[in-house]
């Protein structure tokens, strides 16, 4: 029985909830497709439905046909912010919140809030409205979405500050791509339907150029199939459904030590760019049968199928056939790409044939074989002697445990019948099996055959054989002695590959435990550094902007003596948020890896890790993990700034407050009792009133309370201030 997946697990748990609300995106390639149309048309159907619901907050930019449809629609009234003398119309999160509506309509999901408002972006406004089960809809035009920034500022020239994360977008139940052909967008552009005036001029000059269009229209297009491409395969994964869909071709590259490999990625790329379709490149890892130099062939493959568009993927698995098809079923792969055989027939005949394995159980997966030109002189170079050298240690200690188990049953071999005496044997070989691994389990299979047969097979002392009865004791020792070495074996690896996982799994735990536990950035970089030089068993620094460029802020070894070179390194990754250094594209000479935290908004420093030897962060699971540490440090730091920001803004509007408090407390209430006091005074100097004692004592009275009116007030103002904050 198959055991459960927990990424299907996990995905059906998602699947599942039902306490959060849905969000719909409303989805178009630039301004004037129709999506706010597209998604008051679908508002106006619901309402026929009976389903409550509320526009937030709609923007119709003065479009009749577009105002027409809000007739019938209970609308929520906007806040007003002043803010510099501007009354700003923003969407009313708190009253959305009270009324709780079933759906509410919330235009412009990209759109930055006015000073003042709960929340710096509006996609947390909806954040919110989601977390407490109301369902939202929205629109979104594509040059919004971050990872799409960089391509619309080189296509238009025209760099979008206003972004959404991509992992925003990716929570979206369901994302309807609303979209017109170009002409038909540029004619509405003319008739005043997107812009109105100078702004539809500048708009027709500048961004709403066809090519312009027609580019932001294909990457709409793409960014919806890859949606819709992931929403498949969540639904397939809470649904448990293993079966491989063919509605869209993805393809899977099966890469090992072998040096054909290389050949075998770049068929790969030209196969996904004759079809225009996705890869992957995968390789099975086993931890026992793997060589230093066969990780390193293993990572150079892998960053080369990266640098070609590839996606890649280390496993990690009993059996490779079964993990690569369990894999492929999971990624809804329809077409599984693998190199020819390279094994001798005999190996394949003793161990199995993977390809053989593969073709029975790949179902309605197509299976394709490849092979690439690799020289004789190639193979001959690329053969690692190191891990080709027979385990002489292994070896003996082999011979040693079968001769023990040959000397124990020398003991008790007048006493039990002498095939009773197999099961010793069979003792050392799995013993031998899990210890050293399945080849020298094969030998220890041999060898208590021959041990057995020449000192308790008679005639004794000889390899020959007095019945033939004894042949079938053979066939039957060696028999199960294979078959011990292979399910031992494969407890081995297995166990293996649980530590693996379990070390990593551990890792990540206790960093994510270690971050919640403070919201300060300078304690988050600390516990970062300490992390990662504990997990990876080597020095590292945190690097963070001053005054324009970086200084060396947390370092737990002395690497303060960073030459320029390394300092350029650390300063062109925080610049253009890419990893540089040793072992990458960028700059590879330099002696350390460098890392930019790269947070939903900003950079908010690099980590340089320094590897201790040439073959650290080579492997693309180890580096990715690693990049797992640094962008889950990024995140925390970002929001640990944002929090303190956010205090910070608070803390301002709160002294404002008290100062408009002190102003219209003291402009409104100080004049009057000061006229009075004033004129009191006036009034007491005169000559009649200095000579007559009873007025006098009535203007001096009313001067007293005047002056007690006053310092009342200054007494009150402190609990005013205090119930106001």
């Amino acid at each position: 029985m198959d055991r459960p997946n927990p990424d299907e697990i996990l995905a059906k748990v998602k699947a599942e909830d039902t306490h959060r609300g849905r969000l719909k995106i409303f989805f178009g390639a630039v301004a004037g497709v129709g999506k706010t149309y597209k998604m008051l048309e679908s508002a106006r159907r619901l309402k026929k439905e009976g389903v409550d619901i509320v526009v937030g907050y709609v923007e119709t930019h003065k479009r009749s046909e577009t105002e027409a449809l809000l007739d019938g629609l209970e609308i929520l009234p906007p806040k007003i912010i002043d803010y510099k003398n501007v009354n700003l119309r923003e969407f009313d999160i708190d009253a959305a919140l009270k009324r709780k509506p079933a759906v509410i309509l919330v235009d412009e999901l990209a759109h930055s809030n006015a000073p003042g408002s709960r929340h710096l972006k509006r996609l947390q406004d909806v954040e919110d409205l989601l977390d407490a089960g109301i369902d939202v809809y929205t629109t979104l035009n594509v040059q919004h979405c971050e990872s799409a920034n960089d391509i619309v500022a080189q296509v238009t020239g025209v760099t979008v500050r206003e972004t959404v994360p991509d992992t925003f977008i990716e929570k979206a139940d369901e994302i309807e791509l609303v979209d017109i052909p170009t002409e038909e967008l540029l004619k509405r552009l003319k008739e005043g339907k997107v812009y109105l005036g100078q702004q539809a001029e500048r708009a027709a000059k500048h961004f709403f150029q066809p090519g312009n269009l027609i580019a932001l229209r294909q990457l709409a297009l793409r960014y919806t199939e890859r949606s819709v491409d992931s929403k498949l395969l969540l639904y397939k994964q809470s649904h448990s459904i293993s079966k491989v869909w063919g509605v869209r071709d993805r393809f899977l590259v099966c890469v090992s030590s072998n040096p054909g490999a290389a050949q075998l990625v770049r068929a790969g790329k030209r196969i996904a760019a004759d079809l225009g379709v996705e890869w992957i490149v995968a390789h099975v890892e086993m931890p026992s049968h793997m060589s230093a130099e066969d990780r390193n062939k293993i990572s150079e493959m892998l960053r080369l199928a990266e640098s070609l568009g590839a996606q890649t993927a280390t496993l990690i698995g009993q059996e490779v056939a079964e993990t690569l098809i369990s894999y492929a079923r999971s990624k809804n792969v329809t077409k599984i790409i693998i190199g020819k055989p390279g094994k001798p027939r005999w190996q394949e005949l003793i161990f199995g044939s993977i390809i053989d394995k593969m073709a029975r159980n790949c179902g309605e997966i197509d299976l394709y074989f490849l092979s690439g030109e690799v020289s004789k002189k190639h193979l001959v170079k690329s053969k690692p002697p190191a891990a080709r050298a027979f385990p002489w240690p292994s070896f003996v200690w082999t011979i040693c445990v079968i001769a023990l188990c040959t000397f124990v049953n020398s003991l008790i071999f007048r006493f039990i019948a002498p095939v009773n005496l197999v099961m010793i044997y069979l003792l050392g070989v799995t013993w031998i099996a899990y210890r050293y691994g399945r080849r020298m389990s094969i030998i220890a299979s041999f060898l208590s055959v021959l041990f057995f047969d020449f000192f308790f097979v008679p005639p004794y002392f000889t390899f020959a054989v007095s019945s033939a009865e004894y042949f079938i004791t053979f066939i039957i020792m060696l028999s199960v002695g294979f078959t011990i070495a292979q399910l031992t074996g494969r407890l081995r690896r297995q166990t293996m590959a649980m530590r693996i996982r379990e070390d990593r799994t551990q890792a990540l735990y206790a960093l994510t435990r270690d971050l919640s536990k403070s919201s300060y950035p300078d304690e988050l970089f600390k516990i970062a550094i300490r992390h990662i030089q504990d997990f990876f068993q080597c020095q590292a620094i945190i690097l963070t902007p001053a005054a324009n460029k970086l200084e060396i802020r947390f370092e737990l070894s002395s690497k303060s003596d960073l030459n320029p070179t390394e300092y350029a390194v650390a300063q062109w990754s925080y610049e253009h948020k890419k990893i540089a250094g040793k072992n990458t594209d960028t700059l590879p000479g330099s002696t350390g890896v460098y890392l930019p935290f790269v947070g939903l908004e900003k950079t908010v420093g690099v980590v340089g890790v320094f590897p201790t030897d040439d073959t650290q962060f080579t492997g693309p699971d180890q580096f990715h993990l690693l990049e797992v540490f640094v962008s889950q440090t990024a995140l925390a730091v970002e929001g640990a700034q944002l929090a303190a920001a956010a205090l910070e803004a608070e803390s301002k509007v709160k002294n404002e407050r008290i100062r408009d408090l002190l102003l219209t407390t003291f402009s409104y209430e100080l004049p009057e009792p000061l006229k009075s006091i004033s004129h009191t005074a006036s009034e007491l100097l005169k000559p009649e009133n200095i000579n007559d004692p009873l007025k006098r004592a009535t203007l001096i009275q009313t001067m007293r309370d005047e002056v007690d009116r006053i310092n009342n007030l200054v007494a009150e103002l402190p609990k005013l201030i205090n119930w106001d904050s």
